[in-house]
């Protein structure tokens, strides 16, 4: 079974600076804002190289590897792995909106390994699930960081 990569790619905006919208799209800083998310760091940290390993609500789990980390740039990349599913990279941009705050974008290039996972990537890159998926990070994020702002105030 060969199955080509699919791919969604949809961004919003957050009003904060991209120096405190960036560290949300880490294995830690998702934390803050994902239920559910608890990553289990196998190596390193944030930077490239660093590895850890995620547990869906089925118990699939998925590994992950910081393929790039660049802060300063508001990049970061990942592979991933939920064996037997599928394969992928997830990339993560945050730029200085001119506007003031930041654009997030947020790209996901799914590969199924098996026919179980070729149904996960068409559900989860389907276009409106994507839409969906994207809107409640933003709405999420943009919750973190208000209460980020309320602690610190």
């Amino acid at each position: 079974m060969s199955a080509p990569p699919l791919t969604q790619i949809r961004s919003f905006h957050l009003d904060a600076p991209p120096s405190k919208v960036f560290p949300l799209f880490t294995a830690h800083g998702e934390r803050t804002w994902a239920p559910g998310w608890d990553p289990e760091v196998l190596s390193g940290a944030e930077e490239r190289a660093s590895a850890f390993r995620t547990r869906n609500q089925q118990g699939r789990e998925t590994i992950w590897i910081v393929t790039e980390y660049r802060p300063e740039e508001g990049q970061v990349s990942y592979a991933r792995a939920a064996l037997g599913s599928n394969i992928g990279l997830v990339d993560v941009t945050c730029t200085q909106s001119p506007a003031g705050g930041t654009d997030v974008s947020v790209r996901y290039t799914l590969t199924a390994l098996s026919e179980s996972g070729r149904e996960f990537v068409s559900k989860f890159l389907e276009p409106e699930q994507y839409s969906q998926m994207i809107d409640e990070w933003r709405a999420a994020t943009s919750n973190a960081l208000a209460q980020s702002t309320e602690r610190q105030g």
